[in-house]
């Protein structure tokens, strides 16, 4: 798999979907912008149906980061809600990122275990619920709230049901990380 070419489609798809939805607006553009959209949600699904074929929780991690980072690009500041989720689904991401990389230092994760309580509502599958999990649990949350609004297009609800599907392949991955760093 190649991660940049996977990157660089997931920029080029978001840009497309934003060109669309902006197309729609302008009388006179609304087929070109039906194109452009439709042509970025298909780009986008294709991309994202290839990070969860990696076993890898990083390359599915970075799609979705790399969706939301344009996402934010694009948002007016004006809509204050959605620049808000988005600014902190990226700092959630960032905090996920360090624990991707702690969990490959075995050493160091054990410790870092040691610090979390053992109840069960700190725990995912045994495993310690750190920032990774925190960052699935809460942008799958804020997908789901996505898919809820009503007049979503049936292929961007096919695409956001792709990004949802890829968090959860995530964090199994993810978990099979912590697996082998608590178990060694």
């Amino acid at each position: 798999m190649d991660l940049i070419g996977l990157l660089d489609s997931i920029f080029e798809a978001v840009s497309n979907i934003d060109a669309g939805r902006k197309g729609f607006a302008i009388r006179g553009k609304e087929q070109e912008g039906r194109i452009s959209y439709e042509t970025g949600i298909v780009e986008a699904l294709s991309a994202f149906r290839e990070a969860q074929a990696s076993s890898d929780p990083r390359i599915r991690f970075l799609a979705e980061y790399t969706f939301i980072t344009q996402e934010l690009h694009f948002c007016d500041e004006i809509d204050k809600n959605a620049f808000s989720s988005l600014t902190q689904a990226m700092q959630s991401f960032d905090d996920a990122f360090l624990c991707l990389e702690l969990v490959e230092n075995v050493a160091g994760y054990k410790l870092a275990d040691n610090l979390l309580p053992r109840s069960p509502k700190y725990r995912v599958k045994g495993f310690p619920k750190d920032a990774f999990h925190i960052a699935c649990l809460a942008h799958r949350t804020r997908i789901q709230n996505i898919l809820r609004t009503p007049g979503i297009d049936v292929i961007e609800k096919t695409l956001l049901k792709q990004r949802f599907d890829n968090l959860a392949a995530a964090q199994n991955s993810y978990v099979e990380k912590q697996k082998k760093s608590l178990m060694i």
